[in-house]
């Protein structure tokens, strides 16, 4: 009795570029997503970082009854990995925070003042910007 030949075991050309296909589709959903992600967690920075400066500014007040001379608003600007944080237009009784983003976080300007009235001044194109609130995601939710 004869045998017949036992076929060679592996992957068609076809079965290949079905598996290729199939990863190019799930990369351009998941980086996209991924990017979005990363922005959002560096955002957390610089809101944490306003609000870190506005508690100093107010024990500030609170001790001296006027926030002209604080030591968050003498110093030029202080810096993070993703934003540059400066305190401007210090009075008696005012000021505004503001955070300025660098690098990949460019675009982005958040501030933030001594009512606690938060808002998102710029960003970048595809991101909608808030009078009245920090914004937290591209849909421009706070």
């Amino acid at each position: 009795m004869r045998r017949s030949p036992r076929p060679v075991a592996g992957f068609t050309l076809i079965e290949l570029m079905i598996t290729i296909a199939i990863i190019a589709i799930l990369a351009s959903v998941a980086l996209p997503n991924y990017r979005d992600y990363v922005t959002r967690s560096r955002i957390a920075e610089a809101t944490s970082g306003l609000a870190s400066k506005r508690v100093r500014l107010e024990a500030y007040y609170d001790n001296n009854r006027t926030y002209a001379g604080a030591p968050d608003c003498a110093e030029d600007t202080t810096t993070s990995a993703s934003f540059t944080f400066s305190c401007s237009t210090a009075s008696a009784s005012a000021y505004t925070i503001e955070a300025v983003g660098k690098n990949t976080m460019a675009g982005f300007t958040y501030t933030i003042d001594q009512s606690n009235a938060k808002a998102t001044s710029s960003v970048p194109s595809g991101w909608t910007s808030s009078t009245t609130c920090w914004v937290l995601s591209r849909g421009g939710s706070c």
